[in-house]
């Protein structure tokens, strides 16, 4: 399945926008969301547009179109901590890293979308000013060209922050796995205990932390 322009077009002559998030399942970090508005005129299918779901494309790929976006494309960007997800939970916590997303975009550019889309199955917030629709896609960076946006510019602004992490705390290599609980970071965490960066509501951070007290 390829991402196109097919239910934006539903929506001739509005702002449509397409929202997604990164990093709901790592054990360290943040959760990042971003809200994108695109020119179709700039990234259609006649223009050999490259947009797609953020893990169907290499690293070196997906920076390039990253670059792209940012030329061109209207976005926002939500982030919110791993302190804050751990107070509300991951679900409550990409909610508001979405709000804060649309609410980005809107600040930066003095836009209200009237067309919102969002990955996933559930609606992250209530309408709001200009907005007439708010639609919950399963799959949605695989099919609409406005969340496949987001999802790269949520993982590009994700990898980025982590990178730096990293060069915080390069024991745990999050440069290399961006916090995900992959074998090599499960060994680290054993070796190293946590970081103020981890998740402490997050197993097997919670049992660590539970069998330490």
């Amino acid at each position: 399945m390829q991402p196109s322009f097919l239910i934006e077009n539903n929506y001739q002559n509005l702002f449509v926008a397409g929202i997604d998030e990164a990093g709901r399942g790592p054990l360290a970090g943040p959760v990042v969301a971003a809200c994108v508005i695109l020119d179709r005129g700039d990234f259609s299918d006649g223009n050999n547009c490259e947009i797609n779901d953020s893990k169907k494309l290499s690293k070196l790929r997906r920076k390039k179109i990253f670059f792209e976006l940012k030329n061109k494309a209207k976005f926002g960007v939500g982030i919110v901590d791993e302190k804050i997800i751990d107070e509300i939970n991951i679900l409550e916590a990409t909610k508001l890293a979405m709000l804060r997303a649309y609410l980005d975009l809107q600040k930066k550019y003095k836009i209200s979308p009237q067309i919102i889309l969002v990955d996933g199955n559930f609606i992250p917030f209530k309408k709001q000013d200009k907005i007439s629709e708010i639609l919950a896609i399963v799959k949605g960076d695989q099919k609409s060209f406005s969340i496949a946006a987001a999802s790269i510019i949520a993982k590009e602004t994700r990898d980025q922050i982590m990178c730096d992490l990293d060069q915080k705390y390069p024991q745990y290599g999050f440069a290399k796995h961006a916090g995900y609980p992959t074998q090599f970071h499960r060994e680290k965490i054993r070796e190293h205990g946590i970081c103020e960066f981890h998740r402490k509501s997050f197993e097997p951070i919670k049992s660590i932390l539970h069998a330490s007290s």
